[in-house]
């Protein structure tokens, strides 16, 4: 009897962690529509300066809380060498695209560079969520005013 709890005990201890991990992996989802776009400039003194930016999004497909998430390198170089190589990201927490909690999937997609849309300054993005559990999808788009504050609205789609 001691053996046959000892081998349940272990492989309790097996088995919880992989069971632990799988519900994690289920909370937040890497959208699957990264993308990168780079540019290369002069500078005066015969500086050439190439930038890239690359983000997606992460979803908490139980709340339906979002964060955009972005990385970008800016090299500088002469004819000869690297002058400088710099990096930056960071994820900025979105407000939640549904008011209760349930089980979400998930999608994003944002406009070219900031150079195409200089109007409205960097573009805009656009994110939908669908409640796995019932028949409801969210569609939300966002545009970048050049103002300082984005504007962003939120749409229930009406199934016919």
């Amino acid at each position: 009897m001691d053996r046959l709890m000892r081998a349940t005990a272990l492989a309790t201890l097996l088995i919880l962690p992989t069971l632990v991990a799988a519900q994690a992996d289920e909370l937040f989802k890497l959208n699957n529509s990264r993308n990168i776009s780079c540019g290369r400039s002069l500078k005066p003194g015969k500086l050439r300066i190439a930038t890239c930016t690359s983000y997606t999004y992460l979803f908490n497909a139980k709340t339906s809380e979002y964060f955009r998430c972005e990385v970008s390198l800016a090299v500088t170089r002469d004819k000869k060498e690297v002058i400088t190589a710099l990096s930056d990201g960071h994820c900025e927490r979105r407000p939640r695209i549904f008011e209760a909690d349930s089980s979400y999937s998930f999608d994003a997609v944002e406009t070219e560079p900031p150079d195409t849309n200089s109007y409205f300054g960097a573009g805009g993005y656009s994110v939908w969520a669908a409640d796995t559990r019932q028949q409801k999808v969210r569609g939300c788009i966002t545009i970048s005013t050049g103002l300082g504050s984005d504007v962003s609205k939120c749409l229930d789609m009406k199934f016919k």
